[in-house]
């Protein structure tokens, strides 16, 4: 019993011994600047006192300055505007990819390795690309001139704006959406469908009583995982618009750095990334707790 309660003990050191350095990567590079982001948000700090130490501490007065202020209020309703639409457009056209590409016919694999080729391009690139497509004399107001419609100053006009940055961000995720859905949907087996088909259920029942159900799990991790990705957006508006035309596609990472490195507003800059940083960090749990109610059931 002794012997083997010491192998028990060496074998926890052990595992131990390989988790620690993950925990001390963790600790030092998320960690610490976590903290240090949260002690900047609590002061004021700015390029004037950041050297000499002469901040001082004002509790949350960043976080009501910024809930008073209509820029940011702004800021934060595009945030959710455009990670919804990218997420509502992402998932049904990645779903039904999914679908598609899930039967079996001749040079699936060739065209669904083809439509990967978006998501595996670079976010500055694909902003880059974004920017040219939707410029006055870009790909898409070349194509709408051919059927007579002069298109619109994409990236100039409040109106138009967001919806090229959030058509650009669709053309990343949707083969995102639809490569984990495939996964999801190749874990159903064949024999539950067949034997639907037996007892005489059509394809669309099939979908609604078979395909949805058993694919809760996948599609709940498609979409949280796209809400996290898409939420904390920063290099494809930076790149696209840069925040502009007055702020129609600013959102909180944009105006964060905006604060941080252009304003010199450290701590206000600082303050956007906890109310980023909480937005995600109560979605995370919301995921977390259906997973845990998911498994009990």
């Amino acid at each position: 019993m002794k012997k083997s309660l010491s192998m028990s003990a060496r074998k926890t050191r052990e595992a131990y011994c390989f988790i620690l350095p993950a925990f001390v990567y963790i600790l030092f590079v998320l960690g610490y600047p976590l903290l240090y982001n949260v002690y900047l948000s609590l002061r004021d700090v700015d390029v004037k006192n950041l050297t000499k130490g002469g901040d001082v501490f004002i509790g949350l007065k960043n976080y009501a300055d910024l809930f008073g202020n209509a820029t940011f209020r702004l800021v934060l309703k595009n945030t959710f505007v455009f990670t919804i639409a990218c997420l509502v457009f992402q998932f049904t056209i990645g779903f039904a990819l999914a679908l598609f590409f899930y039967q079996k016919f001749s040079l699936s694999g060739p065209v669904r390795g083809l439509l990967l080729v978006s998501y595996m391009i670079p976010m500055s690139v694909t902003g880059l690309l974004g920017k040219n497509i939707f410029s006055n004399a870009g790909l898409v107001n070349n194509l709408l001139s051919k059927i007579g419609i002069i298109g619109p100053e994409w990236l100039v006009n409040t109106s138009t704006a967001m919806i090229a940055v959030i058509i650009m961000n669709c053309w990343v995720g949707i083969p995102f959406n639809m490569l984990l859905l495939i996964s999801g949907l190749t874990n159903i087996s064949p024999d539950v469908y067949e034997s639907a088909s037996i007892d005489g259920a059509n394809w669309i029942q099939r979908f609604a009583h078979i395909t949805v159900p058993l694919m809760k799990g996948s599609m709940l991790s498609v979409l949280m995982l796209g809400f996290i990705y898409t939420f904390r957006a920063f290099d494809l508006m930076y790149i696209m618009t840069a925040g502009g035309p007055l702020n129609s596609t600013d959102v909180l990472g944009t105006y964060s750095y905006m604060l941080s490195f252009t304003q010199y507003k450290f701590s206000m800059g600082s303050a956007v990334a906890m109310v980023l940083f909480a937005c995600l960090f109560v979605v995370g749990l919301f995921y977390l707790r259906l997973l845990v109610k998911e498994e009990e059931d």
